[in-house]
């Protein structure tokens, strides 16, 4: 299970069961990295401290409210920190909001060149995957792109677990040799 699944695990099991044990467990995730954001943003320690504790306020009284097909457990919490940044700069002032803010502009879109090395490095994978024999891609496909567990993917298959494994650490080795082998040539 990824992480962020298993977070959304734990807001639903706080939502269903108002489970202490998995709150505790997002607040120690959360809280510290939440705080970090909104100093980030230009919050003071404790206007960042008071609005992290708040955020995680609102995730154990709103828990139910959170979609895990609409947004990640992080994105959801990041999100409800920055509105209540905002709305704590907006009762501060209550005049007009600071046009320079930087949590009220948008991020700047993503660096072409930081793009377009991903696309390349994107298709070096696909290539490298479509080497694979099909049993090899198949099991990294589950694994990977669906997120599955080793465990998972046995019960899915009906593979041993230890072949699971090994076609897992097969293709690895082989999309190593072939990603290598591939940026060496790029050098060259």
């Amino acid at each position: 299970m990824s992480l962020l699944q298993y977070h959304s695990e734990l807001i639903t099991r706080v939502a269903a069961d108002r489970d202490k044990a998995a709150f505790s467990e997002l607040f120690d995730y959360f809280a510290p990295r939440l705080k970090g954001y909104l100093m980030q943003q230009g919050a003071d320690d404790a206007a960042a401290e008071e609005i992290a504790q708040d955020v995680m306020v609102t995730l154990w009284r709103k828990a139910d409210l959170f979609d895990p097909a609409k947004a990640s457990a992080s994105t959801w919490l990041y999100r409800i920190a920055r509105n209540r940044r905002i709305d704590r700069l907006r009762r501060q002032k209550s005049a007009a909001l600071d046009p320079e803010d930087p949590s009220l502009h948008p991020s700047e879109g993503p660096d072409v060149a930081v793009e377009m090395d991903a696309r390349v490095r994107e298709q070096r994978v696909r290539t490298a995957m479509s080497s694979l024999p099909e049993e090899q891609e198949a099991v990294v496909r589950l694994a990977f792109f669906r997120g599955l567990s080793h465990s998972e993917i046995a019960d899915e298959t009906g593979l041993p677990l230890g072949t699971v494994k090994s076609r897992i650490r097969l293709a690895f080795s082989r999309l190593r040799q072939v990603l290598e082998t591939d940026q060496a040539i790029d050098i060259d």
